[in-house]
């Protein structure tokens, strides 16, 4: 077969890594990839969003499956684009089409789809502009800290988190009235802070049967003792030592089933991955929010641990026998620790050499913001390399990957040294 594969960070390189251990593999293409995928694969340099663009490819290079990275081309409809061509229908796309989507796309459908089908998750009410002075009222009603999220898509930064009510509501308004985020503010979902310890679970499905995926944790702020800004992610550890049999067997009758059970009473037909956030309050699961395909740099931590075909896992999503498929985990546990550019989450310099990559030993190495230039690979985004390790224990795996990474080098790199602090006693 012929797998294309749309985006281009850390996600899609670990995808690609996958992918080519499945003997049913011909040719692998990454669009647009980096300089990790390119050494792997066979980049093709278009914006996974440009649906035209990427259906010139699918036809020149004989594609028989797409698999969709990011969220923005499920947001905006690639899955639906191919069922509606003539020539692209036969062709199977991984990843939700844009009903299904909208568990990420929109944080106001998502909340209303868990009351609906009786979902564990923080209580909420959705405000526009029109209803501010609402929104304010319902501010009163909460106590500190108070949480305002961006209905829409924004990059992953439109969630606030705040102590003081007067600034909340000062940021309410600036959402609102002056589309801090855009368009993706026009809608801001206020809900109670829900306390606990954060992890995501992972599920694979065809719209019928599905895969739980191996758990993880991942690291958002960009300072140790998860101080400062949010970022991407820094690192993310798998499994979770508190996501225990107990506790997975309620987030499977609690959150998966009915999560896959309102899908079809919804009629969507939903065939891809859900990422379920989740909050561990005193024993109990709570959903912070869906994502409509793989967390980065969770992925990299994820998909390293399962044995299975992972293609041959895509096939059955396709055709709707996944349930047929066999699915096995690696019980290792495996850590990703993520190198950035200086200055990242804020402004940061792009083109930095990077050395020392020939050097690791005993680490899977995903390229995230990288490219090839001048037979040099140099840096080319905030999030730049995540290495990743396996260990019997926690400390085991980040010895390997903080060794490794004693030997990169790029102008002005920054990681976090205290990855997975948390969860070693």
């Amino acid at each position: 077969m012929n797998i294309l594969v749309l985006g281009s960070g850390g996600r899609e390189h670990a995808f690609t890594h996958k992918l080519l251990e499945s003997k049913k593999i011909d040719k692998l293409y990454v669009a647009p990839g980096n300089a990790g995928t390119n050494e792997i694969a066979t980049n093709i340099a278009i914006n996974p969003t440009d649906f035209e663009a990427v259906k010139k490819v699918v036809l020149e290079h004989n594609i028989n499956m797409v698999v969709v990275g990011p969220e923005a081309p499920l947001v905006e409809g690639v899955h639906d684009f191919f069922l509606s061509d003539e020539e692209l229908k036969s062709i199977p796309v991984i990843g939700p089409k844009k009903d299904g989507a909208l568990l990420e796309g929109s944080k106001d459908f998502s909340k209303q789809f868990m009351e609906k089908h009786n979902i564990p998750t923080a209580k909420y009410q959705s405000f526009t502009s029109e209803t501010l002075e609402e929104g304010y009222a319902f501010l009163e009603t909460l106590n500190p800290p108070f949480v305002l999220k961006a209905d829409g898509l924004a990059a992953g930064k439109g969630v606030l988190i705040l102590e003081d009510i007067q600034e909340a509501k000062a940021e309410l308004k600036e959402m609102l009235t002056n589309q801090k985020f855009g368009a993706a503010s026009a809608t801001v979902v206020i809900e109670e802070f829900l306390k606990g310890i954060e992890l995501s679970v992972f599920v694979l499905t065809d719209g019928k049967s599905y895969k739980v995926l191996p758990s993880a944790k991942d690291y958002k702020r960009i300072g140790e003792g998860d101080t400062g800004l949010n970022t991407g992610g820094m690192g993310a550890i798998s499994p979770v030592p508190f996501a225990d049999n107990d506790f997975l067997t309620k987030v499977e009758d609690r959150v998966i089933k009915p999560t896959i059970d309102g899908l079809q009473k919804d009629g969507i037909d939903y065939r891809g991955f859900i990422f379920i956030g989740l909050m561990n309050v005193a024993g109990d699961p709570f959903v912070i929010e869906y994502n409509v395909r793989m967390g980065d740099p969770e992925t990299e931590v994820v998909l390293p641990r399962i044995k299975s075909d992972l293609l041959e896992l895509f096939e059955g999503v396709a055709t709707q026998t996944l349930s047929d498929k066999s699915f096995s985990v690696i019980d290792k546990t495996a850590t990703t620790v993520m190198l950035v550019s200086g200055g990242y989450p804020e402004a940061y310099e792009k083109g930095k050499e990077i050395t020392g990559l020939e050097a690791v030993e005993g680490s899977l190495v995903f390229h995230a913001g990288t490219k090839n230039e001048d037979n040099k690979v140099v840096t080319n985004g905030g999030r730049v390399i995540a290495i990743t390790s396996f260990g019997e224990t926690i400390e085991e795996a980040l010895k390997t990957s903080y060794n490794n990474i004693d030997k990169i080098s790029f102008d002005k790199i920054n990681y976090r040294k205290d990855i997975g602090f948390d969860l070693v006693k």
